[in-house]
């Protein structure tokens, strides 16, 4: 599975310039997360049901309806207020709904008896600007703390862009992680999915 329609490629303002690895600042954003993760869950992970709770600033970052519609996802009814919520269906009668509320997690799925309930954050994954790979960082950390803040419903997953930085840190918390029960997974510029395993450590 590659999605080519991930990152967004945008120019990076003066005081980042100097610390891009190319011409463009490669933006992954939150909900290019969100629904990367989503098709891991029903691609991957046996669901068959996604439902999906961005916020207003995700929508206005990331086009869900277009997205999904490259996937072979039409919407067939619309939910709530925003151009892009509703509840979206392809071909083999696979579901994602998007409904912007938040206090839900971001991606959940039924499996089963089984509940998913994912938390996620996006960010730059093509720079070496401090203030940016800092905020890669505390966004891990910020999704590990809200699944520890949230009574636990199933399998908990913090889930953040894959770069070498986030890579390391998500080794280094993941045996902790999964003391809490919270499971770590990274997404690639691609949509690629690397569950973290508890074991893996990489020196600090």
């Amino acid at each position: 599975m590659a999605f080519e329609d991930l990152v967004i490629a945008l120019a990076p303002p003066p005081n980042r310039v100097v610390k891009a690895n190319g011409v463009h600042e490669l933006h992954l954003y939150e909900g290019a997360v969100m629904v990367a993760y989503a098709m891991h869950l029903l691609r991957a992970e046996g669901a068959h049901e996604v439902r999906i709770h961005p916020d207003g600033e995700h929508g206005k970052q990331f086009d869900f309806v277009a997205w999904l519609a490259r996937r072979g996802f039409a919407r067939v009814s619309a939910l709530g207020s925003t151009t892009y919520g509703g509840l979206y269906r392809n071909e083999r009668d696979q579901t994602i709904t998007i409904n912007p509320k938040s206090g839900l997690g971001d991606v959940v799925a039924e499996i089963g008896e089984q509940v998913i309930v994912a938390e996620c954050k996006g960010g730059i994954i093509n720079t070496r600007n401090a203030g940016q790979t800092s905020r890669l960082y505390r966004g891990l950390c910020e999704t590990v703390g809200l699944l520890m803040a949230t009574p636990p419903r199933g399998r908990q997953v913090a889930v953040a862009p894959l770069t070498d930085g986030t890579l390391r840190l998500a080794e280094r918390l993941a045996p902790r992680c999964a003391l809490a029960g919270i499971e770590i997974a990274v997404v690639g510029a691609r949509g690629e999915v690397l569950n973290i395993e508890p074991t893996k450590r990489t020196n600090p």
